[in-house]
């Protein structure tokens, strides 16, 4: 009798073990997928982060947010009219020489901020500056987190990396909004003619304005991918509960 009940006991162990090792098994075979899933969310947003860095700081530099292209009017073969192409960035000033080479500058030359020519413009350098830092900032973060393990540290260094996103955004989105106010300064109006705020007179929208407010709308979406970068491990549903 003893002997019955022990085989029946020991069957029903064997039962019971037989039914977990499904179940961890088909939890190990899920896991991966989910772990994967979240890892290929997190190298996303690392690579939209790093490659929104480098179109924020390539438009900063570019010499190109108001142009004007060469214009030049011919009556009885003589040139009456001659209006060299020109072109001002945050930190630059292109134009054509007398010989016909296209040089830039920068204003005042380097370390003499005060020179540019608008208070506006040097409003807009600081904070287009200013969020390209901490999109650097937050784009360092994104690639550590990569490599950390799942877990509170990682969730807390995404989480830190997306504010910062969302304070660039913020910051550089402003500092576009403020460059137009520099269009009535008498440095642009000498060359685009009857120009004033939010109006480029006889200039336009270079491809570097452009640029940079195409970066800061992608920047938008970055805090979101942020939120679900980290390599969360999805704990097994126990069995009792499913039934």
């Amino acid at each position: 009798m003893h002997w019955l009940l022990g085989r029946k006991k020991k069957e029903k162990e064997e039962e019971e073990a037989a039914a977990a090792g499904f179940g961890s098994d088909l939890c190990m075979g899920f896991l991966p997928h989910a772990a994967t899933m979240f890892s290929c969310v997190g190298c996303f947003w690392v690579l939209l982060s790093s490659t929104l860095v480098a179109v924020c700081s390539f438009s900063f530099i570019s010499p190109a947010w108001i142009v004007k292209e060469q214009l030049r009017s011919n009556h009885h073969h003589h040139h009456h009219s001659n209006k060299d192409s020109v072109s001002f960035g945050l930190l630059w000033h292109c134009s054509e020489s007398l010989d016909h080479m296209y040089r830039c500058y920068t204003f005042g030359g380097l370390g003499k901020f005060a020179e540019i020519p608008s208070s506006s413009w040097q409003t807009s350098a600081v904070l287009c500056s200013g969020g390209c830092a901490l999109l650097a900032v937050s784009s360092l973060l994104a690639i550590i987190s990569v490599f950390l393990p799942s877990g509170g540290c990682e969730r807390r260094i995404c989480g830190l990396a997306g504010y910062v996103q969302m304070a660039a955004v913020f910051i550089m989105a402003v500092g576009l909004l403020v460059y137009p106010f520099g269009l009535n300064s008498s440095l642009v109006r000498s060359f685009c003619g009857d120009s004033d705020i939010y109006n480029a007179g006889e200039c336009q929208i270079g491809w570097g304005y452009m640029l940079a407010i195409v970066g800061v709308m992608l920047t938008v979406f970055l805090p979101f991918f942020a939120k679900y970068a980290p390599k969360e491990q999805l704990s097994p549903t126990p069995l009792p509960t499913l039934l």
